[in-house]
């Protein structure tokens, strides 16, 4: 049974023409933009010369810092990178084409490094699987949420092994956070059933209950990152392998690509202790649709203490060197249908961005 356990932040309600400081809304995502219909009320409409001061430097303000509410924007945070993987910064609006469904789409703002506030997900896999490496998680993952996050950003914490529970709310603090990841425990959902009229002592027979991957995902993404605007991630600690789960990967890559949260993999497992029991490795290629689809990617860190350190040290590097794009669609309908995205650099770099989004309304 999925326990996750949410305190949702509902955002307030803007009449027409007020400005939201915050990031560009995306259609895609639950909190979409109100369609265009109704007319402005006469006493807030001004004519050009009639503008004060601090309406024209509203007016200058860049896209990203401030958007117009009832104006559909798709808005799309990505990276850049050479042949190599290294990142590429400073590029401008020229070396970029952007196509929606194989239509070419007219870039409305554009903005290297994006300062918006940024909310992050840890998701952290508490399995029996993961015995060995758990201790590992909690210290680097830890160190890596003191680095990364800055007194704009929040963070929370779930885990996830038979069931998927909130260990820890939205919060700017990294105390409560590392806290929270001291805190998890490996639940490997193992029982010892007893046989009738034996005294109820234990038999040597167990059964394993499975791990809620995918639901997780489902429930990070729809409860918690939906209701979010500006930059939104997840970072799964896992072995990638998924059994219970009431939902298939094709739900969580749905409800992430929803809530337009980047999500990244890092594959932390003793292969070699699957292979000593006999058991077959597969979780990757799952994990790999997943973060393929949001814009994250899979890093591979088995069970070296320095490989996940490298991992998160690329990770927060990415989240500092995003560049930000976005274009008010050329289909204007809201039918709730998928769009295929595609960003192409004039010079052939390497574009690292979720692969569609969903134009759907905003649901209450």
């Amino acid at each position: 049974m999925m326990k996750l356990l949410v305190v949702r932040r509902v955002l307030p309600i803007l009449a027409w023409g007020i400005v939201l400081a915050a990031a560009p809304l995306a259609i895609g995502q639950a909190n979409a933009p109100i369609q265009s219909g109704s007319s402005q009320p006469a006493a807030d409409q001004k004519a050009p010369d009639q503008k004060s001061a601090d309406q024209k430097a509203e007016d200058a303000q860049e896209p990203t810092e401030t958007i117009k509410v009832g104006v559909n924007v798709v808005q799309l945070f990505f990276n850049v990178k050479d042949k190599h993987g290294a990142l590429i910064p400073n590029l401008t609006k020229d070396d970029f084409e952007i196509y929606e469904d194989g239509k070419a789409q007219t870039i409305k703002y554009f903005t290297p490094e994006s300062n918006l506030p940024l909310t992050l997900g840890i998701l952290i896999d508490t399995s029996g699987s993961q015995m060995r490496v758990l201790d590992m998680e909690k210290e680097v993952g830890g160190a890596f949420l003191k680095q990364v996050l800055t007194d704009k950003d929040e963070a929370f914490v779930i885990d996830f092994n038979i069931d998927s529970s909130l260990v820890q709310d939205f919060t700017r603090d990294t105390r409560r956070l590392q806290n929270a990841l001291n805190k998890v425990k490996i639940n490997s959902g193992v029982t010892m059933p007893t046989l009738p009229g034996a005294g109820g002592g234990p038999v040597p027979t167990a059964a394993t209950r499975g791990t809620v991957l995918y639901d997780a995902v489902y429930l990070s993404a729809h409860d918690m990152l939906s209701k979010e605007v500006g930059r939104k991630a997840m970072i799964l600690l896992t072995d990638g392998e998924d059994e219970g789960s009431q939902l298939k990967i094709n739900d969580a890559i749905e409800a992430s690509q929803k809530a337009d949260a980047i999500v990244y993999v890092l594959l932390c497992a003793d292969r070699g202790g699957y292979f000593s029991q006999g058991m077959a490795y597969s979780g990757e290629s799952e994990m790999r649709k997943l973060t393929e689809a949001t814009g994250g990617r899979v890093v591979n860190v088995g069970n070296k203490f320095d490989k996940l350190k490298e991992a998160f040290d690329q990770i927060a590097a990415e989240l500092r060197s995003q560049y930000n794009i976005g274009y008010t669609p050329t289909n204007a309908k809201v039918d709730g249908s998928y769009r295929k995205l595609e960003i192409k650099n004039k010079e052939g770099y390497k574009i690292q961005a979720r692969a569609g989004y969903y134009a759907a309304r905003s649901q209450d």
